[in-house]
């Protein structure tokens, strides 16, 4: 986990999200704490419990790209899950637990990909070995290991270095080789229907082992061939029992659980309907939240420390209306503030991949420049913000909206427009979107 601040942290959100201070400074209170939790002594380390978290916000004022940014920036396992997607036990739905099973696959993958970095050389080279011997099959001598003629030895270390250099030089891209293939046959019908992560750790082990690899030769260019032989190469030099037990640590002590439409689990007590599984999702998610041992196909993981940030809007609900046990599992509360016209001005402009930065580099590929005036982006945050205030309110996502349609009738012609230059002012992205905004119907319908 790298050791921000922070006052780091909040810096490094702000280069992509536009305003929610308090939001931003209780996730980077949390993440710290991880930190400072891993300085103290071994017997009060495990007594210290993560800062869980509610964000309370209308949809599209940044929830959920505060907790994916955070995670990218600390390197952790992050995982974003819907609320709604989970049913009590014994109905129709996922179990809870595959949630923290799906962050340990996720975990898993970080690991592996920091792993290829370390035996990539090692790797590359065996691969190209490979290759040439494919290339240049080894004689009935070499694999004998008797003594040849001294000249044909040195003549035929020459060829291979020829081989070489055409292969590092990817001369030989193009070229034929036969390559034998291992694969595993086609999913058996439990684990296409269920899913693995709904089945037992001890059934998936058992199918994975009832399913036979399978061999075959096959055709391949070498720049596909070398793919195949360096995936394999990476399976025999990467230690999958220390990638799993490294992937377990991190999921424990860094992973972090997004739990989006919390809300959707909460009702009022007086509210009558098909609530059939609400109360059974909250009693599930209670000991996974409050620290339990999930058994996984890799090996039980502990859940103490792992990070949860639940969200929603609360509209028709309140956090109130949860249950009390699963309230005091959540303790921080922060409520994220609607979004204003001149917060729009500055998600069009300032983050690093603001929709007007992605839209200049997007046209700059059919060789347009494009150039967004000040009245223009002015004038799109007025109407993305007045849209938001009499129809639904979606947040900075009707930014999206209002940009592809100023957009559109240059993104459809790009391709006849190279070498163009075209600034984009207040009066174009008023014709662009006369006819939707004057009508609330239909801008309920296109905006």
């Amino acid at each position: 986990m790298q050791e921000r601040t922070p006052q780091q942290i909040v810096e490094a959100l702000d280069k992509h999200i536009v305003g929610q201070a308090a939001a931003k400074r209780a996730a980077a209170i949390a993440i710290r704490n991880r930190w400072r939790r891993m300085q103290l002594p071994v017997e009060l380390r495990d007594e210290v419990v993560p800062a869980n978290m509610i964000l309370i916000g209308r949809t599209g004022v940044g929830k959920t790209e505060i907790a994916r940014r955070l995670a990218k920036l600390v390197n952790a396992p992050f995982v974003k899950v819907e609320a709604t997607k989970y049913t009590e036990v014994g109905y129709h739905g996922r179990d809870v637990e595959s949630m923290i099973r799906e962050l340990l696959e996720l975990a898993i993958q970080m690991v592996r990909d920091e792993q290829i970095e370390v035996v990539q050389e090692e790797a590359d080279r065996l691969t190209e070995e490979q290759l040439i011997d494919t290339l240049m099959p080894p004689t009935d001598s070499d694999r004998s290991g008797k003594d040849v003629d001294s000249e044909m030895a040195e003549r035929r270390h020459r060829n291979r270095e020829k081989l070489r250099i055409q292969l590092r030089a990817g001369e030989l891209d193009d070229r034929i080789v036969e390559l034998t293939v291992e694969s595993k046959s086609g999913s058996v019908g439990v684990m296409a229907t269920v899913g693995m992560d709904q089945l037992d750790p001890d059934v998936q082990n058992f199918m994975e082992r009832l399913i036979p690899s399978q061999t075959k030769r096959r055709s391949l260019p070498v720049s596909a061939a070398r793919k195949i032989i360096l995936d394999e190469q990476y399976e025999k030099l990467i230690d999958r029992d220390k990638v799993a037990e490294l992937a377990i640590r991190r999921t424990e002590t860094s992973g972090i659980v997004f739990l989006d439409e919390l809300d959707k689990l909460a009702a009022p007590p007086q509210a009558h309907g098909p609530d059939i599984s609400r109360q059974g999702v909250q009693r599930d998610l209670l000991p996974i939240i409050e620290g339990c041992t999930i058994q996984t196909r890799h090996g039980p993981v502990k859940t103490d420390h792992i990070l949860f940030i639940a969200a929603g809007a609360f509209h028709g609900a309140k956090p109130s209306d949860l249950m009390p046990e699963l309230q005091g599992r959540l303790p921080i509360r922060v409520e994220l503030e609607d979004l204003t016209k001149e917060d729009f001005v500055r998600i069009l402009t300032q983050p690093e991949n603001a929709l007007t930065k992605q839209q200049v580099a997007l046209l700059a590929t059919e060789g347009i420049l494009i150039e967004f005036a000040d009245d223009a982006i002015e004038q799109m945050a007025e109407i993305a913000f007045r849209v938001n205030e009499t129809t639904d309110n979606i947040g900075a996502r009707r930014l999206v909206t209002v940009t592809e349609r100023v957009m559109d009738e240059i993104s459809f012609t790009a391709s006849d427009r190279n070498g163009e230059t075209i600034q984009i002012n207040a009066a174009y992205v008023n014709e662009r979107l006369a006819d939707v905004t004057q009508d609330a119907d239909l801008s309920r319908f296109i905006l």
